[in-house]
């Protein structure tokens, strides 16, 4: 088996910490990484000891939750609060920053941003990253370098496609099934 690449490593480790959010409208993770080491990681939720959106619902305010603290800003105080430098590091989060977390991760050094997914991408948010020479750059989570099963499923697969082929099931019905199993599986992100 490969050894996971540097930047799936550390994705991965961003939608691992978004499983802990606690925000129902969208989970988000983040981490910050210095010379190819962790140095914090954030989810979106509640102030401690508030109560979260998952218990009560989401607080919003002209469009915007604003009981949560956003991943990126949590991984940010979580240097803060340690004392860990965060000037020169690199982000990685789940999904591209809002307009806010984009000034904060610019205050604070952050030289590179990786992120896996787009979400309302701010037109001012890209040029305040392109204008402090912050590079940003889309690096899709590939489930299959995490899945230490692939391999075998993919088999799997391949073998109960030909099955299908072989059976009694009208073509719409074996086209459908395929069409799933291309879907849950053989994705495009995993085709790279």
């Amino acid at each position: 088996m490969e050894r996971i690449a540097w930047d799936q490593y550390f994705m991965a480790q961003s939608h691992l910490l978004a499983l802990r959010s606690t925000c129902t409208r969208l989970m988000v993770g983040a981490t910050i990484v210095r010379d190819k080491r962790i140095i914090a990681g954030g989810y979106n939720g509640s102030v401690s000891g508030d109560v979260h959106c998952i218990d009560e619902g989401c607080y919003v305010i002209d469009g915007h939750c604003v009981r949560t603290v956003h991943a990126e800003a949590n991984a940010l105080l979580q240097c803060a609060k340690f004392g860990v430098p965060t000037d020169g590091a690199d982000v990685y989060v789940t999904h591209f920053p809002c307009l806010q977390c984009t000034k904060q991760l610019i205050q604070s050094g952050i030289k590179n941003l990786f992120y896996a997914e787009d979400y309302k991408n701010h037109p001012y948010a890209v040029q305040l990253f392109e204008e402090a020479g912050v590079q940003t750059q889309k690096v899709p989570l590939v489930d299959a370098v995490v899945d230490t099963k692939f391999e075998e499923k993919t088999a799997f697969i391949h073998a109960l496609m030909e099955k299908l082929d072989a059976s009694n099931l009208t073509p719409d019905e074996t086209e459908t099934i395929k069409a799933d199993a291309e879907r849950l599986f053989f994705n495009e992100e995993r085709k790279q």
